[in-house]
């Protein structure tokens, strides 16, 4: 039992405390918001306000990160972010191909600058 607690309880913490509580608030979410016209402006402003705590994440990531991502140049980062940007567009809008050009670019810059 003990040898079964030690391999299961970490994901089961991670389960209980990283992935419920968010997933409340994400159904809450989506059985308050429906009826609602896509185009009002409280819909708009929401989206707007999403959008940008993303870009803001997005931007703290690629400039000033830490860890192992701190040893991969800035540039690299940057250009892998542009990678991922036009491979999201030229993938008609495919947030999968956006993910994963930007992170092949990223393990390309890593692997190129000997990081």
């Amino acid at each position: 039992m003990k040898l079964l607690l030690n391999d299961v309880g970490p994901w089961f913490a991670l389960l209980l405390v990283g992935f419920l509580p968010n997933e409340i608030w994400r159904l809450a979410g989506l059985i308050l918001v429906r009826g609602l016209d896509e185009r009002s402006q409280a819909i708009i402003w929401v989206r707007a306000v999403a959008t940008a705590m993303l870009a803001g994440v997005l931007a703290q990531l690629i400039l000033s990160t830490s860890g192992a991502l701190a040893l991969i140049p800035v540039g690299v980062r940057v250009g892998a972010a542009a990678i991922g940007f036009a491979a999201f567009l030229i993938a008609k809008r495919s947030v999968f191909a956006g993910v994963a050009a930007g992170e092949l670019a990223v393990m390309a810059g890593a692997y190129w600058f000997g990081v």
